[in-house]
């Protein structure tokens, strides 16, 4: 019934999303900036579209810097995501992105192995079992259950040897970390919570995700990925937000089947894999009216990595949500009350005498007289 987004790098997946390894690579969350979603309002449509770039050329054992096993790592990520409010309290939404580039730059810039295309799409509702408001309190729990489905190639190869005599070339599976997808099924279940109202102004949410990690055809299972996020966020001038948010992420080691060679194979150090981070996300929004820009940058405060692998450096997202109803029946007020200024998404209750945000939804609020 209500909504508020705050994106972060997200991720997601994302993208590198907190790789499992150098070598190895795979993915954390498959939702790029592990978005923090609750539900729509009963017929209110989202649209969401964000760009993130990752760059990163550091590399690290345990939690301490070492040398690099190739000079860098990037990416360019487009995630998109349509949501619809299904009635008050379920909200369902279809998800994916697509990777305009992912590089790995050899050492020496002897060459690169690169990749683009679609990654993967998640069919993920969301269904309210607390909205509570009480006179400029708002309270509500969300949970939600999704389901990944692998669109890209995980499988993709790349020349590693051409003869100079017979010009022949020869091929290698490309590393995980520059595949658009693992190529697995996974679950997804999450929980988000937030409270605003009190202190004025201010909103405090908190979201966790478990994605349960399926096998791919390769005999490869990526890590179960664990996330906990804390958000604060303040609004400035009916319009300006500002969001500071703490992630504490946790990626499972690799399986593989014991009848496949995987390092042999596909480049995968299944030493390298599994990790722990916990970085600071500041985030600036813009509203106007029933349009949000966004934008954050990732700061690792601390990575714990198995064997060696490559670190968040340099991790940025922008965004676009554009948010309206498919019907136009839906009255502001259940009493009939005449505000002065309105919801501009028309939102029961959300109406107010003077200026401000939406208590529902959080847009800024028109005047009408």
């Amino acid at each position: 019934m209500k909504f508020f987004a705050i994106h972060f790098c997200f991720l997601a997946n994302y993208p590198l999303l907190h790789s499992q390894g150098c070598c190895s690579g795979g993915s954390g969350s498959p939702i790029a900036g592990n978005a923090s979603q609750g539900v729509l309002a009963q017929h209110q449509m989202e649209l969401a579209s964000s760009l993130q770039y990752i760059y990163s050329d550091k590399f690290l054992t345990g939690n301490g810097e070492s040398s690099p096993l190739f000079q860098s790592f990037s990416s360019k990520y487009l995630y998109n995501r349509v949501a619809y409010g299904i009635t008050k309290d379920l909200t369902i939404s279809l998800e994916g992105g697509y990777y305009l580039n992912k590089t790995q730059t050899e050492l020496n810039a002897a060459g690169k192995i690169q990749s683009s295309g679609f990654g993967d799409m998640i069919i993920f509702p969301r269904y309210d079992i607390l909205n509570r408001k009480r006179l400029d309190k708002h309270d509500e729990l969300t949970i939600g259950l999704g389901y990944k489905i692998p669109l890209g190639k995980y499988n993709d190869s790349h020349v590693v040897f051409t003869n100079p005599t017979t010009g022949r070339q020869y091929f290698t599976i490309s590393p995980p970390l520059v595949q658009p997808t693992n190529g697995s099924q996974d679950v997804l279940f999450y929980l988000f919570y937030m409270h605003s109202g009190w202190p004025k102004n201010i909103r405090f949410f908190a979201n966790s995700m478990y994605i349960k990690k399926g096998w791919n055809a390769l005999g490869e299972k990526f890590g179960d990925f664990t996330a906990v996020n804390v958000f604060v966020s303040r609004t400035f001038m009916h319009s300006l937000g500002i969001t500071l948010q703490c992630n504490a992420e946790w990626v499972q080691k690799m399986r593989y089947n014991e009848n496949v060679d995987v390092l042999a194979l596909y480049n995968v150090d299944v030493n390298s894999t599994g990790s722990k981070k916990i970085s600071l996300i500041p985030q600036f929004s813009y509203s106007y009216k029933t349009c949000t820009i966004y934008g954050l940058a990732e700061v690792p405060l601390y990575q714990k990595v198995q064997g060696t692998q490559i670190g968040i450096q340099q991790q940025f997202t922008m965004g676009l949500s554009y948010r309206f109803f498919t019907k136009k029946d839906l009255k502001c007020d259940d009493a009939g009350n005449d505000f002065t200024y309105m919801c501009p998404m028309k939102c029961k209750g959300g109406g107010s005498n003077s200026p401000g945000i939406c208590s529902v939804c959080g847009m800024q609020l028109d005047k009408v007289k």
